[in-house]
């Protein structure tokens, strides 16, 4: 919630000045059943503390409160009141909630390393693999009932309205949580033991392990590992598209590469270097993602290989979500078509069409109406607004169009000057 650094009195009413212009005239759309939720702000002042328990009946009186207010920064909440305006939790009656996804850049993956628009690209992606393998693929919710927002700050917000969701408890929301992040998930259910008929030349999955013969036993019965098809459901599909695109990858960048991960993540060197030579030098690997049989390893069981690199495949796909977001059944999100306080772009509603070639930096960033503003750069800066960027060095005065002037103060990067 609402990360932003100090201003001064001088910046502060300037912002808000800004802000102000965008909100006399912004067209704000107002969420559905906007008179069952509750509305949230903070004001631009010294003090942070934000204004709670609002509620509007239309999206003209919506709009009129934000230009009256002009808040830095506004939410309302994910969940449906019968008196949203009411001062206490127990007393706005709660009835239901949307089902939201937060996906920020402070709790991704590798996310640490990125600037501010790598980490933007970073999270984008990962949206959509949340989107489109979990949500849809896994859960079924229509896209039809979902709807995308880009937050303005660093990160997207997926909210699911489906009524088999709003009546959803924080515990049963944890669980889907617990799915996506893979908590408690045994990737080596991607391999199957596969029953091989060796007369006949069949060969049939066995579902229940203890069916199946001991590794290595020939004749009738024999049994070998496969892995799961790539298009099964849930968690076996998804490992088994991992094991296979690393593969592939390793292919590509060659056995001294595929060695030096293996010993990385825990493989004794010796053997490191003896799968990675027979997987990539002599296309075995390529054996395993034509056939997705394991018999590959001859007499040499596969089982420590699978161990160590079902699991790490695993890792690379599991959904990464902010849990408390998702939990929470009271939880207030930003508004979209609000501004954000802390990069003064806007948070823009998205179709799932339109993630893939959204661009915040052209599309979030308030419109150039020809003003400037001069301002001194208190850190380098780099970034990939069009028309070449905008590219500074530390304590350089420049004057720039006021939209980008506004989203360096903003984020502590540049100070106003005369």
């Amino acid at each position: 919630m609402a990360k932003t650094p100090p201003l001064d009195a001088r910046t502060l009413a300037w912002a808000r000045g800004e802000f102000s212009r965008y909100y006399a005239r912004a067209a704000v759309p107002a969420p559905e059943r906007l008179d069952r939720r509750e509305i949230a702000l903070f004001p631009f002042a010294e003090a942070n503390l934000m204004r709670r328990h609002t509620a509007a009946r239309s999206v003209e009186e919506l709009r009129r409160y934000l230009a009256a207010e002009i808040p830095r920064h506004v939410y309302y909440s994910s969940a449906y009141y019968r008196h949203p305006e009411a001062a206490s939790m127990a007393a706005k009656e709660w009835f239901g909630a949307d089902l939201i996804f937060d996906l920020d850049a402070d709790h991704l993956r590798g996310a640490e390393t990125l600037d501010y628009p790598g980490q933007l690209s970073l999270v984008k992606s990962r949206l959509i693999d949340l989107v489109d393998d979990f949500l849809v693929r896994d859960f079924g919710v229509s896209p039809r009932s979902t709807s995308f927002v880009f937050s303005g700050g660093r990160g997207y917000h997926v909210h699911v309205r489906d009524e088999r969701f709003a009546r959803l408890t924080s515990p049963e929301r944890r669980e889907l949580v617990d799915y996506i992040l893979g908590t408690n998930i045994d990737p080596k259910r991607a391999v199957e033991r596969a029953s091989a008929d060796v007369r006949s030349g069949r060969t049939v999955a066995v579902a229940d392990e203890a069916e199946a013969a001991p590794l290595g036993r020939r004749g009738r019965g024999a049994s070998t590992l496969r892995l799961a098809p790539p298009d099964a459901p849930g968690w076996r599909g998804r490992t088994t598209r991992a094991l296979l695109a690393l593969l592939a990858r390793w292919e590509a960048e060659g056995a001294p590469k595929a060695a030096s991960e293996l010993i990385g993540w825990g493989a004794d060197a010796r053997k490191a270097r003896r799968w990675a030579k027979f997987l990539v030098e002599e296309k075995r690997s390529e054996r395993i993602r034509t056939t997705l049989a394991l018999d590959v390893f001859g007499q040499e069981s596969p089982e420590e290989f699978l161990e160590l690199v079902v699991r790490r495949a695993a890792i690379e796909v599991q959904g990464e979500t902010d849990a408390p977001v998702t939990t929470d059944i009271h939880r207030l999100i930003r508004l979209p078509g609000s501004l954000h306080g802390g990069t003064g772009f806007q948070v823009v509603p998205l179709s799932r069409e339109a993630i893939d070639g959204f661009d915040p930096f052209a599309s979030a960033l308030l419109p150039d109406e020809g003003r400037r503003t001069t301002v001194e750069l208190l850190a380098d800066v780099r970034y990939p607004f069009p028309d070449g960027g905008l590219v500074g060095r530390v304590g350089e005065t420049v004057k720039l169009a006021t939209p980008r002037a506004l989203f360096l103060v903003l984020r502590g990067e540049a100070a106003l000057r005369p």
